[in-house]
């Protein structure tokens, strides 16, 4: 008897969390399954596409770094959401063998937010720091939230792009990431009613990495500061933030909540999330 499966493709994979995340939530539910970890370099994308359309065992994959973008022509559908963030993260294959891509990163973002935004704000102002893969599903994301954009990158022309492409209504701003690293005496407003959000969508402060340099005095009071890096999972902006006594948002709750979403997609239930306290124990052991 074969069993079905799932995985998540990349190259390095070695680091990925969702074996552990997918894995953990089969367990709960008792679901005969597999989730795996697959590395697949660039070179290899299309054949590694080609095998797993013919497996009837396959539901489907996760999809990280390179490959977001690259393994988008190589489907059969693309979800009108992904086709407009320009990446897909989640591959589900269907009975016939068709493949359709989609993007679980947005929703897993905004996931945690959700409860701030259910509420009414006279304004939202989102400072995200980094502009390459992950932040176009964030921008795309907030975007539609309401938010104005200040997107900071060391390439600021790049910055201009993703926001040209991904949000070309509002007056977004891209600025140089260097902006943030001096004092600044910038005298905030009065914040009530308003939501602002700091986030990290770079490497930096990633272990390896130097950290993300933001001086607190371009943060206005009231922020939620969200970083993406997993590891480690408190980074020095987060360390920062909460020692200044400010709402942190960690790189855990947008990983687990993008897996939730493909978990329900590969596997047909929807992912136990009243353990999500146990999983993040399990994952930062």
């Amino acid at each position: 008897m074969t069993r079905p499966y799932a995985e998540v493709i990349g190259d390095p994979i070695v680091q990925s969390k969702s074996p552990a995340i997918h894995g953990f939530w089969l367990g709960k539910l008792g679901i005969d399954a597999d989730y795996r970890a697959c590395h697949v370099t660039a070179e290899g994308l299309a054949d590694y596409v080609a095998s797993r359309r013919a497996d009837p065992d396959w539901r489907g994959c996760n999809v990280t770094m390179p490959h977001k973008q690259a393994i988008m022509p190589l489907l059969d559908r693309i979800d009108p959401a992904a086709a407009r963030i320009g990446a897909v993260n989640t591959v589900v294959r269907a009975e016939d063998g068709t493949l359709t891509g989609y993007n679980t990163d947005a929703p897993g973002f905004l996931e945690p937010l959700q409860p701030l935004l259910d509420q009414t704000h006279l304004y939202r102002m989102a400072r995200i720091f980094g502009a390459g893969g992950a932040a176009r599903a964030i921008i795309t994301a907030l975007a539609d939230q309401g938010f104005t954009l200040v997107v900071a990158a060391r390439k600021p022309a790049q910055a201009r792009a993703l926001l040209d492409e991904l949000a070309p209504r509002g007056e977004h701003h891209a600025v140089e990431l260097a902006h943030f690293a001096p004092p600044t005496d910038f005298a905030f407003d009065d914040r009530e009613q308003i939501l602002d959000l700091v986030i990290n969508a770079s490497p930096l402060g990633m272990a390896g990495k130097p950290p993300l340099d933001v001086d607190f005095s371009h943060v206005p009071p009231g922020s939620v500061v969200y970083d993406i890096v997993t590891h480690p999972l408190d980074t020095p902006l987060l360390v920062e933030a909460r020692q200044r006594g400010l709402e942190t948002v960690d790189g855990l709750a947008m990983l687990i909540g993008q897996a939730a979403v493909a978990f329900e997609k590969f596997f047909g239930a929807p992912a136990p999330r009243e353990h999500d306290a146990e999983l993040r124990k399990v994952l930062t052991k």
